[in-house]
């Protein structure tokens, strides 16, 4: 299969960490588990989580819960460099450890740290998908910078904290 066909059926991931989400963990979950179930349905079988915490790692677990009862998902990790994990909390690294163990396939896409290395992650990940599932709330960083690459290459985007869930 040829790599424009690929990206049909590849979603990937943006959005806040959880200090800057206006909404609950709880809340951003459902609605991240409501906007897989639905790429699923729309013919999305591989994922990709830039492995930051908060919506990444989360998409993650759900996606991962997902392929438990459906083979045909699959899961990659695009992490922006070896080691990202290492300054977290204990449980964080664990938590980003196991997704990494679970994963069919994991991308360290920047050989070191750099203040680049984030967006050449976030680039690399639209690059390769037809999806994008965001949870954007407004604020400057990371995250809008994506949707706005993503809308430059013309990928669809589903914002899961705009009302009717797409923009």
């Amino acid at each position: 299969m040829r790599e424009e066909e690929l990206r049909r059926h590849r979603c990937c991931f943006t959005g806040h960490r959880p200090e800057k989400l206006n909404i609950s963990e709880r809340k951003a979950k459902a609605l991240l588990k409501s906007a897989i179930e639905q790429a699923i349905e729309e013919g999305y079988t591989t994922f990709i989580t830039g492995m930051a915490r908060g919506i990444d790692l989360w998409a993650a677990e759900i996606v991962l819960k997902k392929r438990r009862r459906n083979a045909k998902l699959h899961l990659i990790c695009a992490s922006p460099f070896e080691g990202f994990e290492n300054r977290w909390n204990a449980a964080d690294r664990e938590n980003y450890r196991d997704i990494i163990d679970e994963s069919d396939l994991t991308e360290y896409i920047c050989t070191h740290y750099s203040p680049a290395c984030f967006q050449i992650r976030n680039t690399w990940m639209v690059d390769r998908s037809g999806r994008v599932i965001a949870a954007y709330n407004g604020v400057s960083g990371g995250t809008r910078n994506t949707l706005a690459y993503a809308e430059r290459k013309n990928i669809a985007v589903v914002n899961i904290l705009k009302e009717g869930a797409s923009c």
